[in-house]
């Protein structure tokens, strides 16, 4: 429920006459833990007593926030995707806006973290290993005595093409990525559908 909701509720019982306590203790009883504090109840019982009929927020001094438009949203992303290594700070240059607002731009609006990009080698544990020892014993058993069969029924490719790139650091290996659904989050979800549907 929203604190929005809450108020109008507090303000209902408040104007009925009933204390803070009252209005606590009723509260407590329709939404259990999600209820607000007794001191929001009071802080707000206390105000609609004095006369108070809004149940919205004041409005607070201080700058509004006009940075996080939708085009400002709109050139950030088309710039990293553009080059997804781009430090905060460059961006906070092209934009003209600060750190702060374009990681939350990032962060909040894009859902993008930096993640690094560079290849780190896998180390094997003693049981992976064995594994391997296993396989590779079990396939030169097979290829005893027919090795011509084993190597006519192999498919084999001549050409493999890598990119190679090789960061001087870590840092500069880093990328804005969006998060990626696993397969056992997919299944979780497709699982939840299905469920709903009977």
């Amino acid at each position: 429920m929203h604190k929005i909701e809450y108020r109008a509720v507090i303000k209902f019982l408040t104007k009925e006459g009933k204390t803070p306590a009252e209005v606590k203790k009723r509260l407590d009883a329709v939404y259990g833990d999600s209820s607000p504090l007794y001191s929001t109840v009071k802080e707000w019982a206390n105000q609609f007593r004095l006369g108070r009929e809004s149940i919205d927020d004041e409005p607070r001094p201080g700058r509004p926030s006009e940075a996080i438009t939708d085009e400002n949203i709109k050139f950030v992303e088309e710039t990293v995707l553009e080059d997804r290594r781009l430090k905060t700070k460059e961006l906070a240059v092209m934009t003209g806006l600060s750190k702060t607002t374009v990681l939350r731009i990032l962060h909040e609006h894009l859902g993008m973290n930096k993640v690094s990009a560079r290849w780190v080698p896998k180390l094997l544990s003693a049981v992976q290993k064995q594994e391997r020892v296993r396989c590779c014993a079990q396939f030169l058993s097979l290829c005893e005595g027919q090795q011509k069969e084993v190597l006519d029924s192999t498919v084999t490719c001549d050409e493999t093409m890598v990119l190679y790139h090789d960061p001087l650091s870590k840092k500069e290996s880093m990328e804005w990525r969006r998060p990626v659904i696993s397969d056992g989050q997919l299944l979780c979800f497709l699982a939840t559908s299905i469920a709903r549907c009977y």
